[in-house]
């Protein structure tokens, strides 16, 4: 996924993931405090997180704290329990990317991941997205870099772990980043979105947060709809709808979590249901 856009880049160099040539340095982020409002809860803490994280394929050899792991670990039971997902955290497993093909998408360092699997039906791929993004979110806030991979990685050996039956979908590279990643150009709002005039302020923020939404090759391929209709609470209803490629419906679950940060869910109802 995301790094199938690294390896492209390492043939044309082009830009980076958010349309910044140059690596960011590294800074600390501040660990969330106790008692503190949930990052979903709070949409400046969301958007920050959206903004600030970035592919990262190059980790340090600093470990994971406890109390780190211990978090994402509560958020990975959650979405399991939410998503009827089987996700689970390998720690200090270099394995899955010691390979040819991870050393070709510069992938470096890796000794922890998260992996996002689930019994095979229809609604499993934006599942995967959704709640694979909100762990992804939390590492983010946590002081973790993180990458989705669709490729670069051992599969069979990351399938062997898993329970008969379970379909593997895609895994996440995290760790400490030897830099924050970098940006990517990203399409307008009128470019995945209609109408493109006379729409609620909620609704351009929501897009706006579904651009910040990580994607294979940076396509942004998802549409986002404000139907014109209303659920039997008043409330606007909105489809979101994925583009092409092998990896769109993972795509369009990330940027369903976003536009939900974004715009606020009080504000509209989905057409569809992500479960």
């Amino acid at each position: 996924m995301e790094e199938q856009e690294q390896a492209s880049q390492a043939r044309s160099q082009g830009q980076g993931e958010r349309g910044e040539s140059q690596e960011a340095a590294r800074p600390r982020h501040a660990a969330p405090k106790p008692g503190s409002v949930p990052w979903d809860e709070d949409p400046e803490t969301a958007l920050s997180l959206m903004l600030s994280r970035h592919a990262v394929r190059s980790f340090t050899d600093e470990p994971i704290d406890q109390q780190t792991r211990e978090a994402l670990q509560r958020e990975v039971r959650r979405g399991n329990e939410a998503g009827r997902l089987h996700m689970c955290l390998a720690w200090d497993e270099p394995e899955a990317f010691d390979s040819r093909l991870a050393h070709y998408g510069n992938f470096s360092g890796v000794h922890n991941y998260l992996v996002i699997a689930g019994p095979a039906d229809k609604g499993l791929e934006a599942r995967a997205g959704y709640f694979g993004e909100r762990v992804v979110l939390l590492a983010q806030q946590l002081g973790l870099n993180s990458c989705w991979v669709a490729m670069s990685y051992k599969r069979r050996l990351v399938r062997a772990s898993l329970p008969k039956g379970d379909r593997l979908v895609i895994v996440v590279a995290l760790g400490h980043g030897t830099t924050e990643g970098k940006m990517h150009p990203c399409k307008s709002v009128p470019q995945v979105s209609k109408p493109a005039i006379n729409v609620p302020a909620w609704f351009t923020r929501g897009v706006e947060a579904a651009l910040l939404a990580p994607t294979a090759m940076n396509q942004q391929g998802f549409w986002i709809t404000l139907t014109g209709r209303r659920d039997l609470q008043s409330r606007d209803i909105v489809q979101i709808q994925p583009g092409g490629g092998p990896c769109a419906k993972i795509d369009a679950g990330i940027a369903r979590l976003h536009f939900e940060l974004g715009a606020g869910e009080k504000n509209f109802a989905w057409q569809d249901n992500l479960l």
